[in-house]
């Protein structure tokens, strides 16, 4: 079974302008040269003569209001008891009402488990800016537990392509950079159909559709296994016909990022996804 979404983008694919700077330094092509050929394609994994994507002026107007049917894990306020450390409460704090990575504590897990869904999120990177490529406002949004679409600040940041805010990581950059500024409240609307497998092995791949700030930035994206640093991935030794949930995860990664606003619907089983 797959889940196709038909999105209209409309004019403001128009407002595309050109690429992130000229990188002519080394220093200012962050990625790495010694990883493998991701396959099927002609870039290597992080690869940092990848092209960047081009910069889309995002769409200030995002979704906030939810729909009847979703779940909500997190709104504003300092109620954490949708979430686990591991096997421990949350440990991640609170500021303004949003809750807030602290550096150190771990990544930070759902209590409930997921299929296919439709994951709403709003993300905020420091607005003090410390750091450079992947060491700047990163974090990482993980469906079932173990895909990942990155959270980065992206905003005149050119880290490999394949790393980039939006991007499956280490497998597609995004269609665009559609980042805002630092400091600056941003969403992910996340429409992700899990795996397939029978008693003989892989039946259909995850595939994600992703709007970051309103821009459609994967449309239908297959997701080639679970995220991997600095090497390939594949299905191969990885699910089972009973693996069909896995918890949403916040990755700590370091820097005090702040979420809001999360909620989720369950689409498993819907009549209308298709077979």
């Amino acid at each position: 079974m797959t889940m196709r979404i038909m999105v209209l983008i409309g004019a403001v694919l128009l407002l595309v302008s050109a690429p992130l700077g000229m990188l002519n330094a080394a220093d200012d092509k962050p990625g790495y040269t010694d990883t493998p050929v991701i396959p099927g394609q002609k870039w290597k994994v992080h690869d940092a003569e990848r092209p960047r994507p081009k910069v889309m002026a995002p769409n200030a107007v995002y979704l906030t209001s939810r729909p009847k049917d979703a779940k909500v894990l997190f709104e504003t306020g300092k109620d954490l008891a949708n979430w686990r450390n591991g096997s421990a409460d949350a440990k991640w704090g609170f500021v303004n009402d949003a809750m807030q990575v602290i550096p150190g504590t771990g990544d930070l897990f759902s209590r409930g488990e997921f299929g296919d869904i439709h994951l709403h999120l709003e993300f905020q990177t420091p607005s003090v800016v410390t750091g450079v490529s992947q060491g700047r406002g990163n974090s990482g949004v993980f469906l079932m537990g173990v895909y990942e679409v990155q959270i980065l600040d992206s905003f005149e940041n050119p880290s490999y392509a394949d790393g980039q805010c939006g991007a499956i990581y280490g497998q597609w950059p995004p269609l665009v950079n559609a980042s805002s500024p630092p400091g600056d409240w941003q969403s992910y609307d996340i429409m992700f159909c899990r795996p397939r497998w029978n008693e003989k092995g892989l039946v259909s791949p995850a595939r994600v559709t992703v709007i970051h700030n309103g821009i459609v930035i994967h449309n239908n994206r297959e997701i080639m296994g679970p995220t991997r640093h600095r090497t390939t991935t594949s299905y191969k030794n990885h699910g089972s016909v009973n693996f069909t949930k896995g918890p949403i995860k916040l990755q700590d990664h370091g820097n005090p990022l702040r979420f809001r606003n999360i909620w989720v619907r369950d689409l498993e089983n819907r009549n209308d996804m298709g077979s």
